[in-house]
């Protein structure tokens, strides 16, 4: 929290992000709200790695998303889907543009998780963001088909939110993070023109202008497969409420620490994270 006392110190150095600072981003639901009105679509998993994709849109669902529909490459139905989550069905190859056509009606994309590394896919990754005007959320093999190429999200006319881990930084950046997590965050987001989040002990998230967040509320139970899904699906239903990017990022990424917090030190799955995300709303409440 950073408090005006009258002297002109320009932009912070970097903001470590409180409860005041999620409950003040995220808009009240109106009176008037419908499920469309924060409606998300998910494009992950595929054939053997469904996991990713039902765990970001049942993070989605929790995080106050009134629509999610996922959609995986090669799969003609996904009955094991979270029971709320509208199927859509998405050829193995060339489905970019089946993407497209529904993604006029969602606020907000989330791509990227489980769906493989095989080049068709990856060039139906690049074609989607670069076609679309919705802000998206890019995580796990979507940032493997970004790769060095992730300039490209510069020119695009919505905002965009990268999520790495220190190897998925690598193949964006071309090198490790480095000691200085700052500097390599706000690096990567000038040369992205992207929002950063740079996952790790401590969550750090740049925007292109330079600006730091630090979300320090997670520890290492967060560490198991499965909760970069979840976060995804966080940050994803807060852009589909309209939330500013930069906003988002940090506001989901509180929601999934302190979602981790509410669960017992040992034994937890990511699936834990889905069931926790109302009681941390909940914190925010008046």
């Amino acid at each position: 929290m950073v408090a005006d006392i009258g002297l002109d110190v320009g932009v912070p150095a970097a903001g470590l992000v409180e409860a005041d600072d999620v409950a003040g981003w995220l808009p009240a639901r109106p009176a008037t709200a419908h499920k469309w009105s924060a409606a998300l679509l998910v494009v992950a998993g595929s054939p053997g790695m469904t996991g990713a994709g039902h765990l970001a849109a049942a993070a989605a669902q929790r995080a106050g998303a009134g629509m999610v529909r996922l959609g995986a490459p090669g799969l003609d139905d996904d009955p094991a889907r979270p029971t709320e989550a509208v199927g859509l069905e998405l050829p193995s190859v060339g489905w970019a543009e089946a993407v497209l056509d529904v993604l006029v009606r969602f606020g907000a994309l989330a791509i990227g998780p489980g769906l493989g590394t095989a080049p068709l896919t990856q060039a139906a990754v690049l074609d989607v963001l670069a076609s679309s005007d919705r802000p998206a959320i890019v995580d796990g093999d979507g940032l493997t088909a970004l790769g060095r190429d992730v300039e490209r999200l510069a020119t695009r006319g919505a905002p965009t939110v990268l999520t790495p881990h220190d190897g998925e930084y690598e193949r964006l950046a071309g090198q490790r993070p480095g000691p200085d997590r700052f500097a390599a965050a706000r690096a990567l987001a000038a040369h992205a023109g992207a929002i950063v989040l740079l996952k790790g002990p401590t969550t750090v998230i740049a925007a292109p202008d330079g600006r730091i967040r630090v979300v320090a509320a997670g520890d290492a139970r967060l560490a198991t497969a499965g909760t970069g899904g979840v976060l995804t699906g966080t940050i994803g239903a807060i852009l589909a409420r309209g939330v500013d990017a930069f906003d988002a990022a940090a506001a989901g990424a509180w929601l999934h620490a302190r979602a981790g917090a509410a669960v017992p030190i040992e034994g937890l799955v990511a699936s834990d994270l889905v069931e926790a995300l109302p009681r941390a709303l909940a914190e925010l409440a008046p």
